[in-house]
């Protein structure tokens, strides 16, 4: 009689393919839903995100850090998607991160952290993992 695999360990040979669906699960929805609107919304929306960052020291240049946020939830997560500079990529998407967590705490929205905590242990945990080998690093 065959034996049921309740945990699924014949899936293991497929971690790549796994971590292909996540990287372009992930990089396309920061794409789509953080980034490119955030991108095109040019200088206002760029210093509105930038005043994020006084708690961290940097009083000036906002439109500048905002301007950055933007590009790497729109550039750094199509590179993240695809798997190029991949730890690079997912360092800068922790940062963002940090900073997004941070501006929800200060604002006293505890449960709009969530999503931005989650999101950074998971692109720390990417930086240890890497890509796999459906990657463009092959990592």
């Amino acid at each position: 009689m065959a034996k049921l695999d309740l945990n699924f360990k014949f899936l293991s040979k497929y971690n790549d393919f796994g971590l292909l669906i996540l990287r372009l699960g992930l990089g396309i929805s920061y794409i789509t839903l953080h980034g490119w609107g955030k991108l095109l919304g040019g200088p206002d929306l760029w210093l509105r995100l930038g005043k994020n960052m006084p708690g961290f020291g940097v009083d000036e240049i906002y439109i500048i850090w905002g301007f950055l946020a933007a590009l790497t939830e729109t550039l750094g997560a199509l590179l993240f998607a695809i798997g190029y500079k991949f730890r690079l990529m997912s360092f800068l998407l922790a940062i963002t991160m940090v900073v997004a967590v941070y501006a929800q705490l200060s604002n006293g929205d505890w449960s709009d952290a969530a999503h931005p905590v989650k999101m950074l242990i998971v692109f720390v945990a990417m930086m240890f993992v890497g890509a796999g080998k459906y990657s463009v690093d092959k990592s």
